[in-house]
């Protein structure tokens, strides 16, 4: 009989946390898989120890929504799938999902393949893709949907905005459609593209082209109109729904609502909305560009206590970098914001590329500002983290939680005695962007220890990314296990079913 005590690694004396519990006990990891938890786990001599101290162990994180090698409109990405993926690594993110991106008038499989041809053997952690889909033909619809889901992709993000990629709102009812027939997410990134042109072209007019006007060119009515809009579209057919990113109170009032009426609505914040402010992109001369992201920082501080509150209620299912990152210093970055220094000396909104780098920061600054400064618990750090995305997108139990038969993906946190300050520096981090928006910024930890399917991958006490490029693996996912469509006689809108 084999001894089923004859593990790889052991983590011993650590505080397990999960979305619902927390327990002292060691993990037993046999082949990159959880095996045991238990008291007292026995172990051979050729076994692998790790002594947590006492600090939490918490599921390795996943981080949904990343925008790596991604490049368009002539900016350029400042990360690659190796140096994405080895800052992803370093602040405890163990599996991400990015994004590939089908062209207008063109079909999504190839820009899928493409993208994995990219990506295939040049990660440190593990990853798959949603689809966005620009341009959802009848052919993309019936045909190459499905074709996706057998490629392991079961999520598409559609957007409300940017002339590119924008959908108008019969379009979106037929991805909706599609989507719920064959049980995909839909992930929507909600803003009015009419107000935004308008006050884009109006703000122009008048010369308010400074970087913080781009946050005057998408007030917070451009999200909440877009937000409760696609809200409605998708209670019209009863279809799941993630809202991307949002940054205002009168949005998440919306899905809130939303939500208590038990409609399939989840969305996602980021922590640039949660610690982050519009004063950032009034910088000294062209810094504010470092900023500029969409939605963008909102003004009022009082919104980012509205977006802890969303965090700690359940409002927010997930909570995600959106990783974007243009490096400050290139043409091809936010200095195409300069490309007319004389009419616009302090740089130009509207040409800026939009996003911020956040795939480092992003599990550290939601332990040190949510867990331990109170605001939310070890369980709900886990659940927005983890445990959320990797139910949403088809990946748990392999992914988001600590129990037997879950990949060994593990963060190790210091023990309270053992804690310590971190001040954030760009020269400290692991991604291939050239700044932070975090830079300066203390926090109370950062993840002593990082494990990706049992092997040690991010050693904190030194700074140092310690496994290698190509050990991160491509995951086929599975369909959500979240709450899907009502499906009852109450959910028709005037007793019409559109899928019948």
């Amino acid at each position: 009989m084999t001894n089923p005590f004859l593990f790889d690694l052991v983590i011993k004396s650590g505080i397990v946390v999960t979305a619902s519990d927390q327990v002292a006990c060691d993990i037993g990891v046999k082949d990159g898989v959880v095996v045991c938890l238990g008291k007292d786990l026995p172990y051979t001599s050729d076994c692998e120890v790790i002594d947590a101290e006492g600090g939490f162990v918490t599921p390795g994180g996943v981080d949904s929504h990343v925008h790596i090698g991604q490049s368009a409109s002539g900016a350029k990405s400042a990360d690659n799938w190796t140096t994405g993926t080895r800052g992803a690594i370093s602040g405890g993110t163990t599996t991400v999902i990015a994004f590939a991106v089908q062209a207008k008038g063109k079909q999504v499989m190839p820009a899928i393949e493409a993208y994995y041809e990219l990506s295939r053997d040049k990660t440190y952690t593990d990853y798959s893709f949603h689809a966005i889909i620009s341009d959802p033909s009848e052919d993309v619809v019936k045909t190459e949907i499905p074709k996706m889901i057998d490629f392991g992709i079961t999520s598409v993000k559609i957007y409300m905005t940017y002339p590119l990629l924008k959908l108008n709102d019969r379009q979106v009812l037929d991805i909706l459609c599609a989507a719920r027939r064959t049980g995909v997410t839909t992930m929507v990134h909600a803003e009015n593209a009419d107000i935004i042109d308008w006050m884009t072209e109006n703000l122009i007019e008048r010369g308010m082209v400074e970087p913080w006007h781009h946050g005057t060119s998408r007030p917070p009515l451009v999200e909440t109109e877009a937000t409760n809009r696609a809200i409605c579209l998708s209670e019209v057919v009863d279809a799941p729904m993630l809202i991307v990113h949002v940054s205002s109170r009168e949005a998440t009032a919306h899905i809130r609502k939303a939500q208590t009426r038990g409609l399939p609505i989840y969305s996602e914040t980021c922590p640039h909305y949660a610690l982050l402010t519009a004063e950032k992109m009034q910088a000294p001369g062209f810094e504010g560009a470092k900023c500029v992201c969409a939605p963008p920082l909102r003004s009022d501080p009082k919104e980012r206590e509205v977006i802890w509150e969303g965090l700690a209620n359940g409002t927010f299912t997930v909570f995600s970098s959106d990783h974007a990152p243009t490096n400050y210093y290139d043409a091809q970055g936010k200095q195409l914001g300069l490309k007319d220094p004389v009419k616009s000396p302090r740089g130009h909104f509207k040409h800026i590329p939009n996003g911020l780098p956040g795939v480092c920061t992003r599990t550290p600054l939601l332990w040190s500002e949510g867990v331990l400064k109170g605001r939310i618990s070890p369980q709900k750090f886990v659940e927005l983290n983890s445990t959320n995305a990797a139910k949403l997108y088809g990946l748990y139990p392999k992914k988001g939680i600590i129990a037997p038969g879950s990949d060994a993906d593990f963060i190790i946190w210091r023990s309270e005695s053992a804690r310590k300050p971190v001040t954030i520096k760009q020269t400290d981090l692991h991604h291939g962007a050239d700044y932070t928006p975090y830079e300066g910024m203390e926090i109370l930890d950062w993840p002593k220890t990082v494990i990706l399917r049992g092997k040690v991958s991010y050693d904190g006490d030194t700074n140092t990314v310690t496994n290698q490029v190509g050990d991160g693996q491509y995951l086929k996912r599975g369909f959500s296990t979240l709450p899907g469509p009502r499906g009852h006689s109450a959910a028709w809108i005037n007793g019409f079913n559109p899928h019948e």
